[in-house]
């Protein structure tokens, strides 16, 4: 029977699903061309009047490309912008912050034992700080557009650790990983909007009206795309990070979050350089494995555990007692702080199922699992029976009124 949870769970795999396709797609074509630009061969004064050339082979065929720093002599029919990708990214990204963290707030945006807010007070900070976000980074380029680079992207970092810091103080450890991902992606999908589009709107508007367009326009939407490079390896492991307890379930999860950034650096530096053919820096694979090490230290470091408030209304509602038990007979020997599954070291994504309160933080999970679904049990190895999953479904509608 589909239900509204039911329906909820689809809608969010529908929206999960287009925002991984869309992320792809993007991500593939800022590494792509910022690979392509790097590696240019700018050395052959080309009569075409072209800042660089590439050959490159793909599928059988040979491709010509060469790049404008300004723009070529007649507008090129059929100009192709690389645009929808980023918005769509950031679209269905939103949505699904709206349909898992707001909507499921009780669930996995508040915790009280961090900060015990309202719904609407959480969502508050939520949007104010996704936009407080772009200002900030904004500010920043507009005051060191002239100063050193690598000036910006300290300050930047800086941003970075103080939002990773402040998310810890005011979400659940999932909340906060996830939103200074999201943070960090509006940062990304802004320049694409108002910094990298509008820009080179003004030069294809320049030259259809016969200007010589302005070089600066070009420069900055360059230094915008960098960024959003560096930037990019970190945001995929934040957004992947909520199915990871040891990454965000700990007191540590902001400095966690930090170090990420880092990696994201030390990575993309080795690609940049040897896409631009100044080398292998091969330290940066040491320096990234370090951080690598300290990280997974710092998930299970002492303080690490949060444990977060039960939701009182499962745990009140009719069949409560029976659910538990079931649970606790079918599900606990994996999904416990020390599975007794042979070759579990760990409960599987981190969802321990032992007490009433593991049962009332995870009743949702639960429910499509076990109840709406045959997942869980995997491959029914505990033997749940039919009559044990309709208790389930019958709990969950009665806490939920439906």
């Amino acid at each position: 029977m589909y239900d509204f949870a039911a329906m909820g769970a689809w809608l969010e795999f529908a929206v999960r699903w287009l925002h991984v396709i869309t992320a792809i797609a993007w991500i593939g074509s800022s590494f792509y061309f910022i690979a392509l630009d790097l590696g240019l061969h700018r050395d052959r004064n080309l009569k075409s009047g072209a800042d660089g050339e590439e050959w490159q082979v793909h599928g059988g065929g040979f491709y010509h490309i060469q790049k404008y720093l300004v723009a070529p002599a007649g507008m090129p029919d059929g100009l192709i912008w690389h645009k929808w990708q980023s918005y769509w990214t950031w679209i269905s990204g939103f949505i699904l912050l709206v349909l898992v963290y707001y909507l499921g707030a009780e669930f996995y945006l508040i915790d009280p034992n961090v900060m015990d807010l309202a719904t609407w007070q959480a969502v508050g900070i939520s949007l104010v700080s996704l936009a407080l976000g772009w200002v900030i980074y904004n500010t920043l380029c507009k005051i060191f557009v002239n100063a050193d680079q690598t000036v910006l992207m300290v300050a930047l970092f800086a941003v970075l650790i103080a939002m990773s810091w402040f998310y810890a103080q005011v979400f659940t450890g999932r909340a906060a990983l996830l939103h200074l991902g999201a943070f960090t992606a509006t940062i990304m999908s802004g320049n694409v909007f108002f910094i990298i589009i509008p820009n080179q709107k003004i030069v294809v508007a320049d030259l259809m009206a016969g200007r010589t367009p302005d070089a600066i326009y070009g420069k900055i939407a360059k230094q915008r795309s960098t960024h959003n490079n560096y930037l990019t390896l970190p945001v995929i492991f934040l957004m992947l990070s909520n199915h990871y307890p040891l990454a965000f379930a700990s007191e540590w999860n902001w400095v966690i979050a930090s170090l990420v950034f880092l990696m994201g650096v030390t990575i993309r530096h080795w690609f940049n350089t040897h896409h631009a053919r100044k080398g292998n820096p091969h330290w940066t694979w040491g320096v990234t494995v370090i951080l690598f090490i300290l990280i997974a230290w710092l998930s299970v470091a002492p303080g690490g555990q949060r444990e977060a408030a039960v939701v009182t209304r499962f745990a009140e509602a009719e069949g409560f007692t029976n659910v538990h038990d079931i649970v606790l007979g079918r599900c606990s020997m994996c999904h416990a702080a020390e599975p007794v599954w042979p070759g579990l070291h760990w409960a599987p994504k981190g969802v321990a199922l032992e007490t009433e309160a593991d049962l009332t933080r995870h009743a949702r999970a639960v429910y499509l699992q076990s109840g709406v679904s045959h997942a869980m049990p995997p491959a029914n190895l505990s033997y749940m029976e039919d009559d044990e999953r309709a208790a389930i479904v019958a709990w969950y509608r009665n806490a939920i009124g439906g």
